[in-house]
């Protein structure tokens, strides 16, 4: 996803500022600025491509969740297996035991690492195609709306250090997002209902 092109607006917002207040300094008006900011994320997860995608994934990878899971089972019963054998297990019943629990924790570790790559993947697939087509709505809105940056408060470089709730446009975009690119079989996005037209006045009684 193009946080770079975040961060380098947020550099030229931060120049817009200092610029104005420059400017006040030497008693010229400085021109209005309007900033922005979105949680990029948190965007991406609550359109209603997102939430269909992560649906997805998690359909997906359930089964090798469940794998995942059986193994540790399989190793918690063996731990307790030599526990409450310590007394009365031979010694090589006892080595067998140890052996096969390592054996499963070699392969948990490496099912594991495999299953969190394979998500990571496929997570980052689903931002990145999302993320792309946000930003192409973060453009347009920001233009039409007279904004000279709009800042990403989910990304680690942020920096944002406070913002007010009230310049926050992550509702926005992700509206406007749904209605650019709505899901197959998800209910329409509902667009604000026009005013009711006022009542024309009663004639006045003979």
């Amino acid at each position: 996803m193009r946080v770079e092109t975040m961060i380098r607006t947020a550099a030229l917002a931060a120049a817009c500022v200092f610029g104005a207040a420059a400017a006040m300094a030497q008693g010229t008006p400085a021109p209005a600025t309007k900033v922005g900011t979105i949680n990029v994320r948190q965007a991406i997860v609550n359109t209603a491509e997102g939430k269909q995608a992560s649906a997805e994934l998690q359909s997906q990878f359930a089964p090798r969740q469940n794998e995942l899971e059986n193994l540790n089972k399989q190793i918690s019963d063996l731990r307790q297996r030599l526990a409450a054998g310590e007394r009365t297990l031979s010694e090589e019943e006892k080595a067998r035991l140890t052996q096969q629990g390592q054996k499963l924790a070699q392969q948990l570790e490496r099912k594991q690492t495999e299953y969190q790559e394979d998500v990571n993947g496929a997570q980052g697939e689903v931002i990145d195609r999302i993320g792309r087509k946000m930003l192409d709505v973060l453009d347009r809105y920001a233009r039409e709306n007279g904004y000279v940056a709009v800042f990403d408060t989910s990304s680690q470089n942020s920096p944002i250090l406070y913002a007010s709730s009230q310049i926050d446009v992550t509702a926005d975009i992700v509206r406007l997002y749904d209605q650019a690119y709505p899901v197959k079989g998800a209910a329409p996005v509902a667009r604000p209902a026009a005013k009711p037209a006022a009542a024309a006045p009663k004639p006045p009684q003979q």
